[in-house]
């Protein structure tokens, strides 16, 4: 089933969950979501996150110094559902942390815990058959990245594959805040619409108001990271951390209100 987006262009905001600490992090992903986020990616911190960019590695570094899990953050996600029925809740994660807690197991506690469903950042669509059998047995959404750079067939399995969103990558490379929009991205957007009826968000280099403006007049989601994550590295002390994030999603979010989608 589709994450439902509202009628006008959605903001997704990502989370590395344990930077600075979980009680923190609850705190903030509550806070972007009354600042108006639609949807939150809580992320799990990995060893090696070969797609992310050096702000989402540092934050990455510090969770897992802080001992933080995949188990944590499945519990992470039940306290922010307590407090958010309507929230948009999503488990942004690479393969491995998922494997070595059980696939199964993964979607049983995702969906005990209010989880609306998962992106797996490094998981092959050629190779998700049985993450999509599983997921889809427990009702969990599933999303795929899309890259300008995959072909028709190759966008048509993606598109085949999610359930809740596709994920339209900006630009080649890794995670990180940009100064301006990859033209990339506003062809990548039409080509997906080719095949699908689903929400498309944009994601990678997303991070002023202005950008997330012009995302909104083409797609139907913007997804800030890397800005976020750096606000809340800089943020002094941590218990600003959630206010900090709240004064930027209410940035991001005013202008897009008035973007004409698509």
């Amino acid at each position: 089933m589709p994450l439902l987006f509202p009628g006008r262009p959605a903001l997704i905001a990502y989370i590395t969950c344990g930077d600075p600490d979980l009680d923190t992090s609850r705190e903030i992903a509550v806070a972007a979501a009354r600042a108006g986020a639609n949807v939150i990616e809580l992320g799990v911190p990995f060893s090696d996150p070969v797609a992310d960019g050096p702000v989402i590695q540092r934050a990455s570094e510090r969770a897992l110094q802080k001992g933080t899990t995949l188990e944590h953050v499945l519990q992470l996600a039940r306290e922010v559902r307590a407090q958010d029925r309507n929230l948009g809740l999503v488990v942004f994660s690479y393969l491995n942390p998922i494997l070595r807690f059980g696939l199964e197991r993964f979607c049983q506690a995702a969906a005990a815990a209010g989880l609306d469903g998962a992106l797996i950042t490094d998981l092959p669509v050629e190779e998700s058959a049985e993450y999509l059998r599983v997921m889809r047995k427990h009702k969990l959404a599933t999303v795929f990245l899309a890259a300008p750079t995959s072909t028709d067939d190759r966008l048509r399995r993606i598109c085949q594959a999610s359930t809740g969103f596709v994920y339209a990558v900006s630009r080649t490379g890794v995670t990180g805040a940009r100064t301006q929009v990859a033209e990339d991205a506003r062809a990548l957007v039409g080509r997906l619409r080719r095949f699908t009826r689903l929400p498309i968000a944009v994601g990678f280099g997303i991070s002023t108001p202005e950008q997330a403006a012009e995302v909104g007049r083409f797609a139907d989601a913007a997804v800030v990271g890397s800005a976020i994550v750096e606000t809340i590295e800089r943020a002094a002390p941590h218990a600003r951390a959630a206010d900090a994030v709240a004064d930027l999603v209410s940035k991001l979010s005013a202008p897009r209100l008035n973007a004409t989608a698509k």
